[in-house]
């Protein structure tokens, strides 16, 4: 059993289901199975794994080509999560020679059939003969415009019956044993495994990029901007305000690209429909979109990853037609939804259909929780107006602002001089006066060779190297002349050291500690308005509670009603 499936008592049990990458990550990278490529910060990849595909670049599997190199899947294959994947050498040019190997037997017959058939008919030949002479005068052009003229005018000559059909059969015979001898090359420096050549990858000097397990965060950082994105820090804050929890129902309404409706799915995610439980209660999300093309792409998406049991996408103007659910994609047309995000452009036009009054998408009795998702202020006042006027309570407007520290080591000390991200000037006086001696030593070296060189008339030539340091000049040209290269003291030989001397280093352990707030930070993304409503409250629950709070005998009415209904009561009062 694939482990993308699930077995018959962990779902339905008449059709296995799909497994969810976001819900069940398997320990490594497996094939067919969704991963996260990460190239630099922010920046994600999302790709399916597949080490049977021939995108024609001859490795076999799949390609996933970035700024950072190319990456053939089957190095992906097997490894952590959060390993570190290094860039191979793949021959990008050779895609569009997809099936060469096909194209160089069919030109072979070819080539037989043809020469075969101008030996029996000789104006077969003549044409021949005329496309090769137009090739020869294209490939002249820049000869002059009389000598092409005169070529073009020149009449076609026809070929002598045995002779010239002959020596045209020779050629393409030779044509035909150069192109065997070229694939018999190729064949030999690879190796040859079902269809095609196969090439063995082979890791680049440079590039490289992380695997990650796909999980709602880094998915909203690698899907495409269909809509305005809801981002990780505003609904992680608002699944947390809504009191999302497992088995909970939660509408939405405008899926957009998807990120807010895969964070829901994994906070609601209590396991997958099985109707042999009947007393376990499932996770839910009905989410709602207007837009018919970004219903139809998410969907797709919301298959492939898993999610089409726990997210049912339905396309509709909820401001028009409200939330309720047709009979024949449901058993039941109320959701019974205890959580309600709106991410609409006039979310105030949709909370006529969030009433209690029957019938209703919320579930009875039970206090249910919005938040409405809008850029501008104008929308968050006629918002918090609507929810007002039709009973709402808790109304709070708020906004997150987001602030990343940045954390690294800061190493100082000429020590670092040359490495990558580190502050190179001297850390203690002692270091800058050791560097001070360095740098006089060298001048003073310099000085001495030039005064040598001109006691000793040594003159500047490329026969004539100075007599000090032989090996270790080298000529520039008649502009520089003599250059000092490798002269111990010097920088090249410095920075050489340093470099060799880090690779011993522990340099994650070295240096200082910091961390401090980004320059760039995103402000401002949305107003987030928040309210509650209560469960329906009647006058036969009014008159109870009156008498259990007076004393008398409505205890047993109030128990009656249930767990939930208590805490209804204490809750309203």
């Amino acid at each position: 059993m694939s482990p993308l499936e699930t077995k018959p008592g962990e779902g339905t049990p008449s059709k296995r289901t799909k497994r969810s990458p976001f819900f069940h990550t398997p320990p490594t990278a497996e094939d067919g199975g969704l991963a996260i490529l990460h190239l630099k910060r922010d920046t994600l990849l999302p790709v399916r794994l597949d080490s049977t595909a021939d995108e024609g670049y001859g490795m076999g599997c799949a390609v996933t080509n970035t700024r950072f190199g190319s990456f053939p899947h089957d190095t992906l294959l097997g490894l952590e999560w959060g390993s570190q994947v290094r860039a191979s050498k793949v021959d990008t040019g050779s895609r569009g020679r997809k099936g060469e190997k096909g194209k160089v037997l069919s030109a072979e017959g070819g080539a037989e059939g043809q020469a075969e058939g101008q030996v029996v008919d000789g104006e077969a030949a003549t044409v021949q003969v005329s496309r090769k002479r137009g090739v020869d005068e294209a490939g002249l052009e820049e000869d002059g415009g009389m000598a092409k003229k005169a070529r073009q005018d020149a009449p076609v000559q026809q070929l002598d019956s045995e002779a010239d059909m002959k020596r045209t059969a020779d050629m393409m015979g030779a044509n035909a044993s150069q192109r065997e001898s070229k694939k018999a090359k190729v064949q030999s420096a690879a190796h040859v495994n079902g269809e095609g050549l196969v090439k063995a990858p082979v890791e680049a000097g440079s590039g490289f990029i992380h695997i990650l397990p796909p999980t709602p965060e880094d998915w909203t950082l690698s899907l495409d901007h269909r809509t305005q994105v809801v981002y990780t820090p505003d609904y992680s804050y608002i699944l947390q305000r809504l009191r999302v929890k497992p088995g909970d129902t939660l509408i939405e309404a405008g899926a957009g690209s998807g990120s807010f409706t895969h964070a829901a799915a994994r906070a609601v995610f209590s396991g997958y429909p099985d109707p042999s439980r009947k007393k376990r209660r499932t996770g839910k999300v009905y989410s709602y979109e207007y837009h018919e093309p970004r219903v139809q792409t998410l969907r797709k998406e919301l298959q492939d990853h898993g999610l089409e049991h726990i997210v049912q996408l339905t396309h509709r103007d909820v401001c028009t037609d409200g939330f309720m659910l047709s009979p024949d994609t449901s058993p039941t047309t109320s959701p019974h939804a205890t959580a309600i995000f709106l991410d609409l452009p006039a979310p105030w036009l949709a909370l006529k259909h969030l009433t209690h009054a029957s019938p209703s998408p919320l579930k009875p009795g039970s206090p249910v929780h919005i938040c409405t998702f809008s850029p501008c202020i104008e929308q968050v006042t006629a918002t918090v107006s609507h929810l007002r006027k039709l009973g709402w309570t808790e109304i709070e407007m708020l906004e997150i602002q987001n602030r990343r520290l940045d954390v690294r080591r800061e190493h100082v000390g000429l020590k670092n001089e040359g490495l990558r991200g580190v502050n190179s000037s001297a850390a203690t006086v002692e270091e800058a006066v050791e560097r001070l001696r360095e740098v006089e030593g060298g001048m003073h070296s310099f000085h001495s060779q030039v005064l040598h060189k001109a006691l000793n008339g040594t003159a500047e030539s490329r026969d004539s190297k100075p007599q000090l340091h032989n090996d270790e000049w080298w000529w520039q040209g008649k502009d520089k002349g003599w250059e000092k290269r490798g002269v111990p003291g010097s920088k090249a030989v410095r920075l050489a050291k340093i470099r060799r001397e880090a690779e011993e280093r522990q340099l994650w352990k070295e240096g200082n500690l910091v961390h401090r707030t980004e320059g760039e930070i995103k402000t401002h993304t949305s107003y987030l308005v928040f309210a509650v409503l209560p469960g329906e409250w009647t006058e036969e629950d009014e008159r109870a509670c009156g008498v259990e709070v007076a004393g008398g005998e409505a205890g047993e009415v109030v128990k009656g009603r249930g767990k939930d209904w208590r805490g209804e009561v204490g809750m309203s009062g």
